[in-house]
């Protein structure tokens, strides 16, 4: 039986995961937006052969398999408990919630229903990221001494929702999760984190630089996270690398889920793990985790970790001091 989803938001994002869909064995059959009658929406359902648009609620009371939230950061815990509790799989894109009280509520939304909840983070299913991974677990790099994780572009346009604090705007919640998370997915769970920001006028992070505390881990080790929407003048930067007694390997173009040119080196020669796109990757391991076929990776648990990391950065860049978990 086909898996059928429904994608709530038109978001630029949703253009690599309707694809990721599809490939996954999966079909979208309805789109729900805040007006779904207006040329934009209509044009999105148009361009990828959406049956059916919809509301917000509309497309909550659909008969689907699963919802796909592409909305911004503050909409996505009422919508993904209504979804929930309309009997729906939900998969969220990142971050889950806007701080581990809400990711906790929604992990216990999930617990009730006995539905499928997944952060979606899709660059940690690219063969690139499970081969660092690997390398970091089974020993191949010795004792991990450094992690360094790195994400921006540039924000230029000043009404964008990421620069908007009422929608859960900033660049730790938007860019700065991915190497948070990829430290976590590597080290575990830090001791404490010491971070700085730059802020708006309107009280966002548009950029950030923290360090995570892993002296507890084996010999210690330490994690330096930096994002930004300020550091380019065009284009992105996305890497990763890990610094261990037994060798380094780094990532380039890290965090990019939809594009094949990651750069995955191990003391400088290059790797070649086989080719994965991370949103299609993601898509296929939620429909068989929901089919019973697989156990989930990633669950709910680890999105509330993941927020009482992100909530300690943000205590500690706003209130200047090291914060311990």
């Amino acid at each position: 039986m086909t898996f059928r989803w429904g994608i709530l938001g038109a978001a630029r994002i949703a253009r690599a995961f309707i694809p990721a869909i599809r490939s996954a064995g999966g079909e979208v059959v309805m789109l729900g937006a805040r007006e779904p009658q207006s040329s934009r929406v209509q044009t999105f359902a148009s361009d990828w052969a959406i049956p059916r648009t919809g509301t917000y609620q509309e497309l909550i009371d659909a008969e689907l398999d699963a919802v796909y939230i592409a909305l911004p950061n503050a909409l996505h815990l009422p919508w993904s408990t209504a979804a929930l509790q309309a009997g729906k799989h939900v998969l969220t894109e990142k971050p889950l919630t806007l701080n581990a009280q809400e990711a906790r509520q929604l992990a216990e939304v999930a617990a009730q229903t006995g539905l499928v909840l997944l952060e979606g983070f899709a660059y940690r299913f690219t063969p690139q990221h499970r081969a660092l991974a690997d390398a970091v677990h089974t020993g191949q790099l010795g004792e991990v001494r450094a992690y360094r994780g790195a994400f921006g572009f540039t924000v230029r346009n000043p009404e964008d929702i990421r620069l908007n604090a009422g929608l859960g705007g900033g660049a730790l919640y938007d860019i700065g999760c991915y190497p948070v998370n990829q430290a976590r997915m590597l080290l575990g769970e830090p001791l404490a984190v010491t971070a700085q920001a730059r802020w708006t006028t309107g009280g966002v992070d548009v950029s950030m630089s923290a360090v995570l505390d892993y002296s507890h881990v084996g010999s210690g080790a330490l994690a330096s996270i930096d994002c930004g929407f300020d550091w380019l003048s065009g284009g992105r930067i996305g890497r990763a690398q890990v610094l261990g007694t037994g060798g380094v390997m780094e990532l380039d173009r890290a965090f990019f889920s939809d594009e094949p040119e990651f750069i995955l080196t191990r003391d400088g020669e290059p790797q070649t793990p086989a080719p994965g796109n991370g949103y299609a990757l993601m898509a296929a391991h939620f429909q068989r985790v929901v089919r019973g076929e697989e156990t989930a990776l990633y669950p709910p648990e680890d999105a509330v970790r993941q927020a009482r990391v992100l909530d300690a950065l943000l205590q500690s860049a706003r209130e200047g001091r090291r914060i311990t978990l």
